[in-house]
């Protein structure tokens, strides 16, 4: 039988945007702690890559987000600033729609309620401003000058950097094969090792539900796909030309992120075909069907971007029944916390995540709101 290794105080599975992330946090604290990787850092396999991700303040999800959103900006500067790097970028942000659609509105509730800067845009006010999009005349948007966006994968490595440099052991590479909670601590094994710590944090992403069973109905990975596109034009597609976007039109809920990190415009549709899969088993090619879904958008939306397609990549979201965040301690062990479900629009947060995840394994609670995050709305629904 394999040797337990005891020398951590805490194991955090799943080394991508939340997990290194909370690895860094745990380390800069003084832990002992230990971050298991089954892919690389960074890698390609779950959530967490293709360059860039959008960060916004106008929430239109849910105004209570924006209270998070403020000190996940306020970590993000600290991080980059550790790390010597520029991790975040400001283009402002454009939330879109059509009357009664809810995007427009939701984005400026969420204005209003927190006091964000902002201005209401007719379709013409938007073109004459920033002249890469063609909107429909009876579209209108909610600029935000703080949105713009963060360079995904370089955050997942200044993480996980900071977090090294501050004394935690990563391993890659390395597969939890199973965990189980052990009087006050748990014990994880892996095919290389066993560990044993006092707490545990699992941020794993695509494979949770695997990795928690009480998760398996509630954090279900869906395949995505985003694409970038030559623009004909190619200044209108600058970052200080071009806005972070959110659009709710007939053809679906897109977005949309200037040229950062390689050529071309970065277009997605929320859900994109609705495919449930298995994270082991996605299919990973990308098809004329995947590139057409974004082609749709490009061509009546954005015709100076209607250019050769430059890349299309396939990613995960993981989604919880109301598309909100699940972060919680485990109902059965309170040594073991639970951050997944985070619904395709999770990754601007992974800073204050981390933080939030630290707090819970050092003492079951934070001082963060976290109260419409739990995990039990889905099980009391579950039960009744």
């Amino acid at each position: 039988m394999p040797s337990v290794d005891t020398s951590f105080d805490t194991v955090v599975v799943g080394v991508g945007g939340m997990g290194s992330a909370a690895l860094c946090h745990l380390a800069q604290r003084g832990h002992r702690v230990l971050g298991i990787e089954q892919f690389g850092i960074p890698h390609e396999m779950g959530s967490s890559h293709g360059f860039t991700r959008i960060i916004r303040l106008a929430y239109f999800e849910h105004p209570a987000y924006v209270p998070l959103l403020r000190r996940a900006y306020a970590l993000w500067r600290v991080a980059g600033a550790a790390f010597g790097e520029s991790l975040l970028g400001t283009t402002g942000s454009l939330d879109i729609g059509l009357p009664g659609g809810g995007l427009v509105e939701g984005s400026r509730q969420a204005c209003e309620l927190h006091g964000l800067p902002h201005e209401v845009l007719s379709a013409a006010e938007v073109h004459r401003r920033f002249p890469g999009y063609e909107l429909p005349d009876e579209a209108s948007a909610v600029f935000q000058p703080d949105g713009g966006y963060l360079l995904a994968e370089r955050c997942v490595v200044a993480h996980a950097t900071l977090a090294q440099r501050a004394g935690a052991e990563v391993r890659v590479g390395e597969r939890v094969l199973a965990w189980e909670a052990n009087g006050s601590g748990v014990r994880v094994s892996t095919d290389r090792a066993v560990y044993g710590a006092g707490r545990l944090v699992l941020t794993a992403g695509a494979w949770m539900g695997k990795l928690a069973p009480v998760l398996a109905g509630v954090a279900r990975p869906e395949r995505q796909v985003v694409g970038w596109f030559h623009p004909l034009a190619p200044g209108l597609f600058e970052p200080a030309r071009f806005p972070v976007f959110n659009m709710r039109v007939a053809e679906g809920t897109f977005y949309g992120v200037p040229a950062v990190g390689r050529p071309g415009l970065k277009v997605g549709r929320w859900h994109h075909l609705r495919e449930t899969v298995d994270p082991d088993a996605i299919d990973r090619t990308c098809s004329a069907r995947d590139e057409e879904v974004l082609r749709q958008c490009v061509n009546r939306y954005f015709p100076q971007a209607t250019g050769p397609t430059l890349a299309l990549n396939a990613c995960m979201f993981t989604n919880s029944p109301d598309e909100q965040f699940i972060i919680d301690l485990h109902p059965a062990h309170a040594q073991v916390s639970l951050a997944a479900g985070f619904s395709g629009h999770g990754f601007k947060f992974c800073s204050v995540v981390g933080e939030i995840m630290a707090d819970l394994a050092e003492s079951g609670h934070t001082q963060h709101d976290i109260g419409m995050f739990t995990l039990e709305r889905f099980l009391a629904r579950a039960d009744s």
